[in-house]
């Protein structure tokens, strides 16, 4: 995530300042061709070509950006006109009964273990050799709970979307099987984070655990799924988790499987996004920021709903800003998205970007209600608009005994 933003004269002057001061290069790391020069977008409209050394000058000044090099923004909004329709959301919330039970089961010692070990790898640059063991560190993660939870009325099924430049982003699907699976289902939910980190200060070489950013939001939703995995709950609509490759590169990962998602007309319910939600500032109270800009105010609306719903903290809008994250890129595709955040964005963790991101500043008690929000979200939108089976079948017997009488 970048969280600061410089006029186009400001970025021009000090990226060609770094390029007086050239990184080494090294076997261990990879080195693709097609990264030494880049079209990078600033803002709708603003963009210009950089080399490596001047994107790496963005780091440094925090400045936000897409990478639009690849065409990937230009296939989605050609294509988002004829992919999406408009959705509709509850105004209510209505599975309590279902949810409560799963968040009571939320294990902040299982998300410190994981993100103890997630945050261990020395970088997970989406370009470096060590982005790309931690890209399969995580897939093994949701393997193990693909092949371990023992359900026969839900899969859960894991991928790679390979990207040319090594790290892959990981797509698990949750879904009802059998007689469980509701043929009616036409759409799906996307939850998201991003898996990769950066060190602004030498993004090659330097130490990045990303404890914050954005191990916590990878954390977040793999809980998430490893809740709904170890409840009885099932799914009507089918619910992706998606830990996307080379955000900080400019929401590159989030663009190839947005397009190709597009491309392939799958119908998005809705997307939330998750990117740091581990930082509680001190003698602040915690809230649960909710982005108000590049979402679905609909969506956002119903956000709140579930956070005063499911959450013991409340929430505060905030900004995010352009190219703030992934959700940026659903968003350009027209599919209703959502985006929380560890506080308001002015609070956020100071830590990030470098070597200090490490567990030691994260508070996952405040991680905690995070899970709960999207738990709920989850649950919510995904039996939202379907009746029951049991209900079904309580209706027919009615039927039947009017008809009989």
């Amino acid at each position: 995530m970048r969280l600061a933003t410089l006029s186009a004269a400001s970025i021009l002057a000090f990226s060609l300042s770094v390029l007086a001061v050239p990184f080494q290069q090294d076997q261990d790391l990879l080195q693709n061709d097609p990264f030494a020069r880049r079209l990078i977008s600033f803002s709708e409209g603003q963009s210009q070509w950089m080399n490596e050394e001047q994107i790496f000058g963005l780091y440094r000044s925090n400045t936000k950006f897409i990478d639009i090099t690849d065409g990937d923004m230009d296939s989605i909004t050609f294509f988002q006109a004829s992919t999406t329709t408009k959705k509709d959301y509850p105004s209510l919330l209505s599975q309590q009964s279902k949810v409560t039970p799963i968040i009571d089961a939320i294990s902040q010692d299982g998300m410190k273990q994981f993100l103890t070990s997630f945050s261990g790898f020395k970088t997970r640059y989406f370009r470096s050799s060590s982005g790309i063991e931690s890209s399969k560190w995580l897939q093994t993660q949701v393997q193990d709970l693909a092949d371990s939870h023992g359900r026969n009325d839900v899969s859960l099924s894991v991928k790679q979307f390979k990207h040319s430049w090594g790290q892959a982003s990981i797509i698990a699907r949750f879904e009802a099987t059998g007689s469980a699976k509701d043929e009616n289902a036409q759409d799906i939910i996307v939850i998201s984070a991003h898996q990769d980190s950066v060190n602004q200060f030498n993004p090659w070489f330097g130490r990045s655990p990303g404890a914050d950013d954005d191990g916590s939001g990878s954390t977040t939703i793999f809980e998430v799924l490893t809740r709904l995995l170890k409840s009885d709950f099932v799914p009507n609509r089918p619910v992706e988790f998606h830990w996307y490759s080379g955000e900080e590169g400019g929401l590159l990962g989030s663009q190839k499987v947005v397009a190709d998602y597009m491309k392939r007309k799958v119908d998005v319910y809705a997307n939330f996004h998750n990117d740091m939600t581990g930082y509680q500032p001190k003698n602040k109270k915690p809230v649960i920021g909710i982005s108000t800009d590049f979402v679905d105010p609909k969506l956002s609306t119903f956000l709140q709903h579930i956070v005063e719903g499911y959450s013991s903290i409340s929430w505060a809008p905030t900004k995010c800003g352009y190219a703030c994250s992934d959700h940026a890129t659903w968003n350009k595709a027209g599919v209703p998205t959502v985006f929380t955040f560890e506080a308001p964005f002015a609070d956020h963790s100071p830590y990030i970007h470098t070597s200090d991101d490490t567990v030691e500043h994260i508070d996952f008690g405040h991680m905690a209600e995070f899970v709960k929000s999207v738990i709920g979200f989850t649950v919510e939108l995904s039996l939202y608009g379907f009746i029951s089976f049991n209900h079904f079948r309580a209706r027919s017997l009615l039927l039947q005994i009017s008809v009989y009488c």
